[in-house]
């Protein structure tokens, strides 16, 4: 085999030159040699060397899992003929027992209640959610989707406290997920007239609610439609957010409902451009009784409980867009040493050398402000919508550095930058706009700015 290291990339003096930084670095006295001398190491192992040692070893896990179950399905999955509502393909199916059976559906809970490792417990839970989510959106948006989005239709019932509904339906569940026989949750806030307004305190403070919940007997019957909901086609249980009836937003409601309930009907999902194994559901409700029991937090808590959900999701998915980016940055950068232009490889062209150090900024620079945000004891709105908007504006930025540099090598599926690139856009539209989080940011600071103006 060929020496890889018979010579230097065009532009720069081999390694082993004394003028190599590194090699450099080992003719300094020995008191500073340890702070500045380093041996080469690949980014992710070097990003995994980082982390606490739990964390390290749970990220380990999830690339492992994402390796074996999703690589090898993910682009057959995509190109699938686009299934009706509640029909998977049969690999999604596969790929869906094995995550429930490697507690990858039922881990917002410690064990033995769920499979999170309790010893993960002493880190926010945002942060082990967000390791997952970089990790299968590394390998594919979809089936990262399908995997992902049950813990958003779960959040409801954690965040309310709703002990009665976890001992009722989240718990077994979760037991269910870890026999191999996936039981889903979904998160059905969108409605055909409202998209942004359920996510913005102003436009909902101006919306008219088309889900309305009319009391009745023994709890309440739902009526109206939502859209778009991730997963809400395979959902066993269904989180809805509705007004009561006669009231505005501030009514809202959060309910807690089964799939299989009488007047509750998926007319279809729509054919999307990206993130394709993962169902976007519309349902319809039509008077579905709810039982008194099944309100998560209480009447009229709905919008409060929706903005904490979205507090604590958007940092998972920010991290979907760090995901987005290592996967075209990793495309472009074997592209570049396999592909030659003008009889040598292209990575020797210095152009796409800086082509790549942006890739890797870019990418490094938004992973470290998701982990920020996951370290954070609290999830605070400002700093999850920031972490939320830029992360997914730069992972379509690295995906069309990426296009760019493979030029019409980039279109081709088998290639995966064009994938990657079609999953990342929709992470600039779900849970809230890169606009209307862009605006979370500023409703976060209005108090200090109005304080401002004020000359205080």
């Amino acid at each position: 085999m060929a020496d890889p290291f018979a010579r230097p990339l065009q532009g720069h003096v081999h390694p082993s030159s004394v003028l190599s930084p590194r090699k450099a670095f080992a003719r300094l006295a020995s008191l500073v040699r340890p702070m500045v001398r380093y041996e080469p190491q690949d980014p992710w192992e070097l990003d995994t060397s980082r982390l606490p040692r739990l964390l390290a070893a749970h990220r380990r896990k999830l690339r492992a899992f994402a390796e074996s179950w999703l690589a090898p399905r993910a682009l057959d999955i995509d190109v699938a003929p686009h299934a009706p509502p509640g029909k998977l393909h049969p690999a999604s199916r596969e790929v869906l027992r094995a995550a429930g059976r490697a507690g990858h559906l039922s881990d917002l809970l410690p064990r033995p209640l769920g499979s999170l490792d309790p010893r993960l417990l002493r880190f926010p839970l945002a942060f082990p959610q967000a390791l997952k989510a970089e990790e299968f959106a590394r390998v594919d948006g979809g089936l990262m989707l399908l995997l992902c989005a049950t813990g958003l239709g779960v959040a409801p019932a954690l965040l309310a406290g709703n002990l009665g509904a976890l001992r009722r339906t989240v718990i077994p569940a979760f037991r269910a997920c870890e026999r191999g026989e996936p039981h889903l949750f979904a998160f059905a806030i969108t409605e055909p007239a409202a998209g942004s307004d359920a996510e913005e305190s102003h436009g909902a403070s101006l919306l008219r609610p088309g889900v309305v919940a009319k009391a009745c007997q023994g709890g309440f019957r739902l009526t109206g439609r939502k859209c778009y909901i991730s997963g809400g086609d395979i959902a066993k249980h269904v989180v809805v957010f509705a007004a009561l009836e006669g009231e505005g937003m501030e009514s809202w409601t959060a309910f807690l409902v089964p799939a299989g309930a009488e007047g509750f009907r998926v007319p279809r999902t729509e054919l999307k451009m990206g993130m394709r194994a993962s169902g976007a559901a519309e349902i319809e409700l039509d008077g579905v009784f709810v039982p008194e029991r099944d309100v998560l937090g209480g009447l009229r808590a709905g919008w409060a409980l929706n903005r904490a959900v979205l507090n604590v999701s958007r940092i998972p998915v920010a991290a979907m867009g760090v995901g987005f980016a290592r996967a075209a940055l990793e495309e472009a950068t074997a592209f570049a040493c396999r592909f030659r232009l003008g009889g040598k490889p292209l990575v020797d062209y210095q152009d796409v050398q800086l082509t790549l150090a942006q890739m890797m900024a870019e990418t490094n620079a938004a992973r470290a402000l998701v982990w920020q945000a996951a370290a954070s004891p609290q999830a605070r709105q400002g700093e999850a919508a920031a972490a939320k908007f830029h992360t997914t504006d730069t992972a379509r930025r690295v995906c069309e550095l990426a296009m760019d540099l493979l030029g019409n090598h980039a279109v081709l599926h088998e290639g995966r930058v064009e994938k990657v690139f079609r999953d990342a856009r929709l992470t600039q539209i779900f849970e809230g706009t890169n606009q209307i989080n862009r605006l979370a940011v500023i409703e976060e600071e209005q108090e200090r700015l109005l304080g401002l103006l004020a000359g205080r």
